[in-house]
């Protein structure tokens, strides 16, 4: 098979047609045996050249390294950029083994005792520590009516007027009961009047003379009776008739020895008892008149009004509601789990978010005895003085209670602890060396916290900062306190 030379192009140079490889170099096809004619060449126009036939088996192994180079140079590029993490293992260790690990720096503080302290969050309510209901003291159609909700009332100021109708008339009957036992007061002590004692005399005169003619009269019947001119009966209604007489003279005589001896000292005594229990009536009358005009008796702010013009009212119907503006008292609610650590005496600080401005401290007074049966929370009291203007019954506040706790302890900041499986823990430094020791958490107080350990002691240098990489034995240098 004869092989035909590859034109070369006009912009080829004469070193790149030296260098060029040819098809039978590459083994895309097959050489002639050496021991072939060659044959003779067709004509240019009369007879088709014949394609060449392909080795694919060469095309495949030359696809194959072009391929194993590529991956071979990505591999080599990805080693150069981004070193495994072994080899940068390898490198630490030798390097570690060549000179040693550097110190670690960190910083150190030194303990100082103090005290932990906690703030709990409660929430409340403002209340009026001193509020009243006015009341009617008596019955009546309410006539007039003189306040409204919201108005500042002050003692002795009138808040509804009643009709005093039937007072009135109970007045009148009270003074007429007085004057009639003032006169019969006035009578006993002025004693008995003459006339009086001389018709007193005339009527014993009377009765001794009726009862004289009745004596006489029987003494004549007796006899009749005994000469047989009267009957035994007309002699027994003599008897009686003169015993009639008998008793009539000494009735009379007894009411003319009264009016000779005049009023004794008991029934004038008894008599100006009568006359101070009938001025008591007419005093009750009186003030029931009176209190038709139903008056305040205390300074306050009216709340809410229970009646309008024109009700009907009755002895303790309530009128209106007030309440003092000027003494207010908070009422917190303490969570149960929180109860007993809040007693009285206790400061916190209140605020609103009714007055942003606001803020004061205040002590609490006293702790209800049973918590509320709905919220099982305790309800504590806190008076306050000077309250703000514009803090109203009924407003939300929030307290703010600071409970110091009496346990010895360290203050720290957050920064020294460390904590490893669940266990808090502070690094001291010994020989220029790193050394754990495990300590309890009292108070977490934010930024800062209260630590415990029967190791550590007042004045001990511990690490600050660059403790969370640090482990038992590691070297370390003080960098700063």
């Amino acid at each position: 098979m004869q092989t035909h030379p590859v034109p070369a192009s006009s912009g080829q140079s004469e070193s790149d047609r030296q260098n060029a490889t040819t098809p039978e170099q590459l083994g895309l096809f097959d050489p002639l045996p050496p021991d072939a004619a060659p044959a003779e060449l067709p004509a240019p126009l009369e007879t088709p050249v014949t394609p060449k036939r392909w080795n694919w088996k060469g095309l495949a192994i030359a696809l194959l390294g072009m391929v194993g180079l590529g991956l071979g140079g990505w591999q080599w590029w990805s080693a150069r950029v981004n070193p495994p993490q072994s080899a940068i293992a390898q490198g630490q260790n030798a390097s570690a083994k060549a000179g040693g690990q550097p110190p670690r720096p960190v910083e150190v503080t030194t303990l100082q005792p103090g005290m932990g302290y906690s703030e709990i969050q409660l929430l409340g309510q403002v209340e009026a520590s001193q509020q009243s209901t006015l009341r009617a003291q008596t019955g009546g159609i309410i006539q007039e009516l003189k306040i409204e909700t919201g108005d500042r009332i002050t003692p002795g100021m009138t808040i509804a007027i009643l009709d005093d109708s039937d007072q009135r008339l109970a007045v009148a009957q009270a003074q007429a009961q007085l004057a009639q036992q003032r006169s019969h007061l006035a009578r006993l002590e002025a004693g008995t009047r003459p006339e009086i004692i001389a018709q007193r005399q005339a009527a014993v005169k009377t009765a001794l003379a009726r009862e004289g003619s009745a004596q006489d009269q029987l003494q004549r019947i007796r006899d009749l009776v005994r000469e047989g001119a009267f009957a035994q009966r007309q002699l027994v209604e003599a008897q009686a008739a003169l015993e009639t007489t008998r008793s009539q003279r000494l009735e009379a005589q007894a009411e003319l020895a009264e009016a000779q001896a005049g009023p004794i000292q008991a029934e004038i005594a008894a008599q100006r008892a009568n006359v101070t229990a009938a001025a008591a009536g007419v005093n009750q009358a009186q003030l029931a008149q009176r209190r038709t005009r139903i008056l305040a008796t205390s300074s306050g702010i009216v709340q809410t009004r229970q009646v309008s013009l024109g009700d009907l009212v009755q002895v303790g119907s309530p009128i209106a509601t007030l309440i003092a503006a000027d003494q207010l008292d908070v009422l917190l609610e303490v969570p149960e789990s929180l109860s007993g650590q809040v007693t009285a005496g206790n400061s916190v600080a209140l605020s609103s978010q009714a007055l942003p401005q606001w803020q004061q401290r205040a002590t609490i007074a006293a702790l209800m005895p049973a918590a509320d049966p709905a919220s099982r929370r305790q309800r504590v009291r806190v008076p306050l003085k000077n309250p703000p203007q514009g803090l109203l019954a009924g407003m939300a506040v929030e307290a703010k209670l600071v409970q110091v706790n009496q346990r010895a302890s360290f203050v720290v900041s957050r920064d020294v602890l460390t904590q490893r499986q669940g266990k808090w823990m502070v690094f001291t430094i010994v020989n220029e060396q790193a050394k754990s020791m495990p300590v309890e958490m009292v108070t977490d107080m934010g930024l800062q916290v209260a630590i415990a350990s029967p190791t550590l002691r007042a004045g001990q240098t511990i690490v600050s900062r660059g403790g969370d990489g640090l482990r038992d034995g590691m070297k370390v240098k003080v960098v700063g306190q």
